[in-house]
């Protein structure tokens, strides 16, 4: 049978209460005590029970996560930030998908309720109505990358928008003036800054000229997208999509046309994932630190969880790093060395 505090406070001659302050660290028990009843509780293997401690202090210690799915590296790297911050903190992280749907999100956030002790929020389908419909408003919810009117919850959100314009004045400073971009998943808040960084730079330099074509962020549109410009009779001399996953897709389409990167065409991504650097030629893209991500949303919501009123409902923006690889050419390739090893 499994051991119980009523066995600890027996086998180490003390009462349950003290039992209680020792194995959560109350000052009031002396280190002799705290020795015998944490010795008592190693022999018996005794395990605290969650759900009565939880009745208790009113925690759970545990943070809930809805993202929009959990596929991909991007997401790998954002739920790893995010774990290294909860187990520093001593929580635990409770994770769940929306999989691109408005009520499968809405479901996910009534579920985590009562369960968690706050949330992070990464949706597209999170406005204003929706988190207040299924959200009581006294629970601390950090949101990330999510369009939210300013002032509504404490967001993070990342410099789409800079990082789209940075990439297109390298990309038009390399010589480059007709440029493709593959875009991401319609109602996405990273794919629509991007997008609009995009437009904003053409529209900027007017000897430039531009296409879009429709992506969802995954390999295989971004495969579909490239094929598209193979065939296409006025063939870019640069490619920028959305988001690394999409650019690699692009590139095995690239290659399966005898086209090669850059010498007759172009690419770049976004995020820089961990494989990024490592395909040929290696991709040029802008450096989202999404552990980092993860990492800030975490600690941000751990300081709401603990403060009485929190900090302001404000949002924060965490910078892009142009890295500049060698599938733009071979005038941005001497700086990748130094991008690369930041």
């Amino acid at each position: 049978m499994t051991a119980t505090i009523k066995d600890v406070a027996r086998a180490a001659g003390v009462s349950v209460a003290s039992v209680s302050r020792a194995l959560n660290g109350h000052e009031s028990v002396t280190a002799e005590t705290r020795e015998r009843i944490l010795r008592a509780a190693g022999e018996l293997r005794y395990v605290p029970h969650a759900g009565a401690r939880s009745l208790i202090t009113r925690r759970t210690d545990t943070v809930g996560v809805l993202l929009p799915d959990l596929h991909g590296e991007f997401f790998s790297e954002l739920i790893r930030g995010m774990d290294q911050a909860a187990r520093a903190s001593g929580r635990h992280l409770l994770i769940s998908s929306s999989h691109g749907s408005a009520s499968e999100a809405a479901l996910a956030l009534r579920t985590l309720q009562g369960r968690v002790d706050g949330l992070l929020v990464m949706s597209p389908h999170a406005d204003a109505s929706m988190l207040a419909a299924n959200l009581p408003a006294t629970l601390p919810t950090v949101l990330m990358n999510t369009r939210i009117d300013a002032g509504s919850y404490a967001a993070l959100a990342v410099d789409n928008h800079g990082g789209a314009t940075a990439m297109m004045e390298h990309l038009i400073a390399c010589g480059f003036r007709r440029i493709a971009f593959i875009g991401g998943p319609a109602h996405n808040f990273d794919a629509a800054e991007r997008l609009r960084g995009y437009r904003d730079a053409l529209a900027d330099q007017p000897s430039a000229s531009g296409t879009t074509l429709p992506g969802d962020f995954s390999e295989a549109s971004g495969y579909r997208a490239g094929l598209r410009l193979c065939a296409g009779k006025d063939r870019p001399d640069a490619i920028f999509a959305a988001n690394d996953m999409m650019a690699l897709g692009c590139l095995f389409a690239l290659n399966e046309h005898g086209l090669r990167v850059p010498d007759d065409i172009a690419l770049a991504g976004f995020d820089d994932i961990p494989i990024a650097r490592f395909v040929t030629p290696p991709l040029t893209t802008v450096r989202v630190r999404i552990a980092d991500l993860g990492r800030l949303a975490f600690e941000r919501l751990a300081a709401l969880i603990e403060s009485d009123g929190g900090p302001p409902r404000t949002t924060e923006q965490l910078a892009c790093e142009l890295v500049v690889r060698q599938s733009t050419g071979v005038r941005g390739a001497a700086a990748a060395s130094a991008h690369d090893s930041s």
